[in-house]
């Protein structure tokens, strides 16, 4: 595949708030009758070094990604309450319909003392076309369990019909000790379910690895001429906050969305050679309208000002 990139479509310092003062992650598109609506996470000035998130989310046309007309005034989901897993931040991924409803399946995300942080995966349901979106549950629908010990996160699911659902999302493989700092290390895993709340999984990586310390995430699947193909971001483990070691968006391809076959050289999307995205790419997730394929990503230092989007070639 090839894409064409189209440039940053929204960058936080533009449309600054309080709690909206940095940070555009994770855009997950959904298409409405007249726009799309791009669901991203962003955080609040940094108090001492305590971050939070907050999911929000900027309308664009339907035919023109790149023109902005509209931006939520204040997130779509509170903070959880005080010992819950999403007390210190709740980071859409994505968002399904189901009939009338917009369900939203996002980490939740508390501080910790010997690692910096723990998540696990929430669901929340909106029944305002995304405006604002209610907890189903106090406590996650994916968390850690017997197999999957750390830390659960970067889902998407896709619902193929009204009994069958699919969850690709990374689980922690390890703590590593990198100088006075614990990185987390995960890897993209498969679930499904019934009914889109009870899941079941068993833990095994998907994807092969191409750097011996690997972190996979963001996992995002779609279906193009009787293939399902997957677009996620990797990097390494450790010392990754710079362009020779940040993310980069991997490509793999499945006749069954059980066995994935992994070619990056497919992805058809790198880094620029300058701007916004010229040293790194990640957080890709993809959408179309009508004919159309649309790629909505993040680029340098994590999407910390905003994101962009590139458009499936015609020849790709």
């Amino acid at each position: 595949m090839k894409w064409n990139k189209h440039g940053q479509i929204f960058a936080v310092h533009e449309h600054r708030k309080p709690w909206m003062w940095s940070h555009a992650q994770n855009p997950s598109p959904v298409v409405l009758k007249d726009r799309i609506r791009i669901f991203f996470n962003t955080r609040p000035e940094s108090r001492g070094g305590l971050s939070e998130s907050h999911p929000a989310y900027v309308d664009v046309e339907l035919q023109n990604p790149s023109r902005v007309i509209g931006v939520s005034s204040e997130p779509v989901l509170t903070l959880g309450d005080i010992g819950c897993f999403d007390q210190h931040g709740c980071m859409t991924g994505s968002v399904v319909r189901k009939n009338d409803e917009f369900w939203m399946y996002y980490v939740g995300w508390t501080r910790c003392v010997d690692v910096p942080y723990n998540w696990a995966i929430g669901l929340a349901v909106s029944q305002d076309g995304g405006g604002h979106f209610e907890r189903m549950f106090r406590g996650p629908v994916i968390g850690s369990q017997y197999n999957e010990p750390y830390l659960q996160n970067g889902q998407f699911v896709l619902r193929t019909n009204e009994h069958e659902w699919h969850m690709w999302y990374s689980t922690g493989a390890e703590w590593i000790k990198s100088g006075t700092k614990a990185e987390s290390r995960y890897v993209v895993v498969h679930a499904t379910s019934g009914d889109g709340v009870r899941w079941e999984r068993n833990g095994k990586p998907l994807l092969p690895f191409v750097l011996e310390d690997e972190t996979q995430t963001t996992p995002a699947v779609f279906k193009l001429q009787d293939r399902y193909h997957m677009y996620f971001s990797y990097r390494h483990s450790t010392s990754f906050r710079n362009a020779e070691r940040g993310y980069r968006i991997g490509y793999a391809w499945s006749e069954d969305m059980n066995i994935w076959h992994r070619d990056d050289s497919l992805a058809g999307m790198g880094v620029s050679t300058t701007g916004w995205d010229s040293e790194m790419v990640c957080y890709p997730n993809v959408c179309a309208v009508g004919d159309q394929l649309y790629v909505f990503y993040c680029g340098n230092d994590f999407g910390r000002n905003g994101f962009g989007y590139a458009v499936l070639a015609s020849d790709g």
